[in-house]
Parts: structure tokens; C-alpha cells; sequence
């Protein structure tokens, strides 16, 4: 009873845990927060650690930090890699929301990878109770990118959702609510560290993953600038677009065997009405350009963008939020 009466108050909360960015739905209000999953950790000369910075902040730090601050990324591949770090982060957030009171404890619906692991979850669901919420209910990301995407998931027919986050891309065939078959891909980091690599090969040219982010979304021709590998000094070299997108072409045709093996392993009546409903593209890094053509070529199914690719996923979870039978009936 007391419980219900807190449910009164408190601001109920969809969190999307992503590798690069962590987006949060309120309810009644929709998304209210979208920032790099970044921390940034102080080290005072006595040892003590504290988070004085978040977001979009810690971010500005990476690779300029000084030694007695280490800027890190909780969540690596999708998974937490530091589970300190990752719980610091989610208590910040809800104290933005909430305040600092202690008899605020939200609802949160939380996303997690399908190939998750149950010491995995624990940790998600331990992290978020540790940081305050009353009720913690875990949500497939696949099932959330298809809810947010707009597909009627709870039909018998099949649907293929291509989910590319940051961590990872997640191809999954969809029915009944249920994930019928998912194999996972580079993301947008791995994207990131192809570009890296390639400016050292081509231009022997060091540059930061910050900076190969932004050549990425950016997609054009442009002055990159870094440090010289032969000289150690500052340097800037030309960069056009058709070399950046040769750089990412593995890791494109590697989502596209990953997209071939997941109708493989799906029945033959889903993978039928799969070339009928065609592929879902969701996810930030689906707006790649030329991305939905390679796929095309690989599948030979029609390819269709989720209206707003990069909010798909927290905009499935805020469903899941705010509409209690599908709360009951998805989340896990």
C-alpha cells in the first residue's frame, strides 16, 4: 500500500543503457535525457575517488584529462565493464530527476542486451536499486527497438529488426513477442576503431575515437587533424568521404552475413513473411550513409528506416513504461 501511494509521486523512468549514450524517458513526459555514457572520476592525493562530472561534460574530457582525473566508459560491447562507475552514473541520473529525496524511489524499465548473460542482469538490476529505484523491470533491446519502430510485435508474423548501437549491432527476427533468432555485429564503436586504423595506415595520423565519431557522423570531406606518427608533432590532412566509407565497408559486409545467418536460423514461415515486412533499420548508426543499400545487396529484402532510428529503442521502452499491460507481458 505505501508502495502505491510513493507510485503517486515518484517519476517513473525507461533507461537505455547504450555503450555510447545512455537516453532516459520519464513518464507522462517522454525523453528528457540523452548523453554520452561517460564518467568522469577524480583521485585525491588521499585516494578517495568522486564523480565530478557526467554526460556530455566527461565526454569534453577524454583524451585531455590530467592523470589525477580519469575520464571512463562504464559499458563496453553493451555489457557493464565497471559496475562502480555504471551504478555512480545511474544515481546521478535519477537524482537529477528526483532530487536528493530518498523517499522518491522511481519505477524503472531498463534495456538490456538479448545475449545478456543472468549475472549480467543481476548487475543491471542490482545497479538500479542501488541507485533507487523501488521496481526494476529488465526489457530486451530488440523487443524495444521493434515496439519503438512501431511493429505489431505480438503477431504470429515475423519481423526483422537491425538495431546498430553503439556496442554492437543486434540483428533479430521478432515473433510473438519473443526474439526468435538474434545474432550480433560490430557497432558503432567498432566503426569508430576502422577509422582509427585507418588513419594510421593511410596518413600515419593518430587520432582519438572523440574525432573518428565525428568523421563518421560527419561522412564528408573535411580536414582531420592529429598527431604525426613519424614526427610525434601536430598534423592535418585532407580526408574525403568515399575513403571513410571504405574504411567501414568490412564492418558493413560483417552485419550483412550476421543479417543472412539470423533468417537462416529462423523458421521458414518467418523468414517467408520477412520478405514481405523486409528489414527494420533502428539504431543511430543505421543513418550511415549507404548502409541501407549494402544491406539491400546482401539480403535482397526491402529495406525500411524506423522514423526516428535513434530514439527507437527508448521510445519502446517508455511504451513498456507507460502502458502496464505490456509491462507485464514483455518485461522480464
Amino acid at each position: 500500500m505505501f508502495s502505491a501511494v510513493l507510485g503517486l509521486f515518484s517519476q517513473d523512468l525507461a533507461v537505455d543503457l547504450g555503450t555510447s549514450r545512455t537516453q532516459v524517458h520519464l513518464r507522462n513526459a517522454g525523453v528528457i535525457s540523452d548523453q554520452p555514457t561517460v564518467v568522469a572520476v577524480a583521485t585525491s592525493r588521499r585516494g578517495r575517488r568522486e564523480v565530478i562530472a557526467i554526460g556530455d561534460e566527461a565526454r569534453a574530457m577524454l583524451g585531455r584529462a590530467p592523470d589525477d582525473i580519469e575520464v571512463i566508459q562504464p559499458i563496453i560491447d553493451g555489457r557493464i565493464d565497471d559496475f562502480e562507475v555504471a551504478e555512480a552514473f545511474l544515481l546521478n541520473l535519477v537524482r537529477k530527476i528526483h532530487g536528493r529525496n530518498s523517499m522518491m524511489r522511481p519505477r524503472m524499465v531498463v534495456t538490456v542486451p538479448h545475449a545478456a548473460s543472468d549475472m549480467e542482469i543481476r548487475a543491471i538490476r542490482d545497479n538500479c536499486v542501488s541507485a533507487g529505484a523501488r521496481e526494476v523491470n529488465l526489457l530486451m533491446r530488440p523487443i524495444a527497438a521493434g515496439l519503438g519502430a512501431g511493429l505489431p510485435i505480438h503477431a504470429p508474423e515475423g519481423y526483422l529488426v537491425v538495431d546498430v548501437g553503439g556496442g554492437g549491432t543486434e540483428i533479430s527476427v521478432l515473433a510473438l513477442c519473443g526474439v526468435v533468432s538474434c545474432e550480433t555485429a560490430p557497432g558503432g564503436v567498432d566503426m569508430d576503431q576502422a577509422i582509427i586504423a585507418w588513419m594510421k595506415r593511410e596518413h600515419e595520423l593518430l587520432i582519438g575515437q572523440p574525432t573518428a565519431e565525428e568523421i563518421k557522423i560527419d561522412l564528408c570531406d573535411l580536414v582531420v587533424k592529429g598527431r604525426c606518427l613519424r614526427r610525434g608533432v601536430p598534423r592535418a590532412v585532407d580526408v574525403c568521404r568515399n575513403d571513410i566509407l571504405r574504411a567501414l565497408q568490412p564492418q558493413v559486409a560483417t552485419i550483412g552475413a550476421a543479417v543472412r545467418k539470423a533468417l537462416e536460423q529462423a523458421p521458414p514461415e518467418l523468414a517467408s513473411d520477412i520478405v514481405d515486412t523486409g528489414v527494420i533499420l533502428t539504431g543511430a548508426g543505421s543513418a550511415l550513409e549507404g548502409f541501407d543499400i549494402a544491406l539491400r545487396q546482401a539480403t535482397g529484402l526491402p529495406i525500411i528506416h524506423a522514423e526516428n532510428p535513434g530514439r527507437a529503442v527508448i521510445a519502446g521502452a517508455g511504451r513498456v513504461l507507460e502502458e502496464y499491460d505490456l509491462r507485464t507481458a514483455i518485461a522480464c
